[in-house]
C-alpha cells in the first residue's frame, strides 16, 4: 500500500514540476524570475507553519494582500503552484517516517481525494457561510472537550497507529466530507488532526494522511494555474524554494514532539481554524457597506 502511494503521488509531482519548468523556461526568455528574500521568507515560514498542521493559505493569502505583492485575481493560482511541491515532500517524508498502519493510511487518503474529485459539485452548492459556521463550531467544540480532557487527567487520543473494522466505517466516509468540503475552502487540516485524535489514535498518525491527502489535490489544480497563467511566477517560485528547506527541519521537529505537546497542538491548531472559519463566516454575513 505505501509503496503504491509513493509511486502515484511521484507520478503526479513529476507531471506538475514538467509542467511548471517548462513554463519557468519560457519567462525567463522575457525577463528575471528568480524570487526576491521577502518571497523567499514568506515561503519558509509559511510551509514550516503548514508542516506543523497549523495551514499555510490563510497567512499566505493574508501578505499577499497587505504587501500587494500578488494582484488578487492571481492569489489562488500563486498559492496553489508555490506550495504544492513544499506539501508534496511534506506527504513523502511523513509517510514514510511517521507510523500508521498502511489500510488506515490508504483508505484515509482515497476517500479524501475521492470526496474533493467526485464531492465537488454537490459541496460546491452548499452555503459557504453555512459550513463555515457549522465547521468552525465543531471544531471549537471538540478543542474545548480535548482540552478539558487533558486538565482532567484522561486526554482524547491514544497510541494507536490504525483503526478498527468500526473506527474506518466512521474515518472513511468522514475523510469523503472532508476532502470535497477542502474544494470549498475549509481546511482539512484540523478536522482531520481532531479525527484522527477523537478516534484513539496517536496524534502523529494525522500528520501522513492529511499532508498525503494535500499531496495528491494539489499537483491537478496547479497544472491548471500554471496553463492557463491564472498566477505570479516570482512569489510561487519563492514559495516553493523557501517552503523546501522548512520542511525538512519542521517534519524533524514533528517527529520529536512528545505526545502531550502533540496534543496540545491539536488543540492549538483546531482553535486557530475554529476562528478563522467563524470570522470569514461573520464577515459574509454583514451588509455591504455603500
Amino acid at each position: 500500500m505505501i509503496a503504491v502511494l509513493f509511486v502515484a503521488l511521484g507520478l503526479f509531482a513529476a507531471a506538475f514540476a514538467a509542467v511548471w519548468l517548462g513554463a519557468i523556461r519560457s519567462a525567463r526568455r522575457s525577463g528575471a524570475v528568480a524570487p526576491g528574500l521577502g518571497q523567499l521568507t514568506l515561503g519558509f515560514v509559511t510551509n514550516f507553519f503548514d508542516s506543523l498542521g497549523v495551514g499555510n493559505f490563510a497567512p499566505t493569502a493574508a501578505v499577499f494582500r497587505m504587501t500587494r505583492m500578488v494582484p488578487d485575481a492571481q492569489i489562488p493560482g500563486t498559492m496553489n503552484v508555490g506550495h504544492t511541491l513544499p506539501v508534496v515532500l511534506m506527504a513523502f517524508l511523513f509517510i514514510s517516517s511517521v507510523d500508521v498502519e498502511p489500510w488506515t493510511l490508504g483508505s484515509m487518503i482515497g476517500a479524501a481525494v475521492v470526496g474533493a474529485w467526485v464531492g465537488a459539485g454537490v459541496v460546491a452548492r452548499l452555503p459557504r457561510r453555512a459550513v463555515q459556521i457549522g465547521m468552525g463550531g465543531a471544531l471549537l467544540t471538540a478543542a474545548v472537550l480535548m482540552t478539558s480532557g487533558m486538565l482532567r487527567g484522561s486526554p482524547v487520543g491514544g497510541t494507536a497507529l490504525g483503526l478498527s473494522p468500526v473506527g474506518l466505517a466512521i474515518a472513511v466516509p468522514t475523510s469523503v466530507l472532508l476532502g470535497a468540503l477542502n474544494t470549498l475552502g475549509v481546511g482539512l487540516y484540523a478536522p482531520c488532526m481532531i479525527l484522527v485524535a477523537l478516534l484513539g489514535m496517536d496524534p502523529k498518525a494525522a500528520f501522513p494522511i492529511m499532508m498525503g491527502s494535500c499531496a495528491f489535490l494539489m499537483p491537478v489544480g496547479s497544472v491548471r494555474f500554471v496553463r492557463e497563467n491564472a498566477y505570479s511566477l516570482r512569489p510561487a517560485l519563492g514559495l516553493t524554494l523557501g517552503g523546501l528547506p522548512a520542511v525538512l527541519i519542521a517534519v524533524y521537529l514533528v517527529r520529536e514532539l512528545s505526545l502531550d505537546l502533540l496534543r496540545w497542538l491539536v488543540v492549538g491548531v483546531a482553535t486557530y481554524a475554529a476562528v478563522l472559519m467563524l470570522a470569514g463566516a461573520r464577515r459574509a454575513g454583514q451588509p455591504a457597506s455603500d
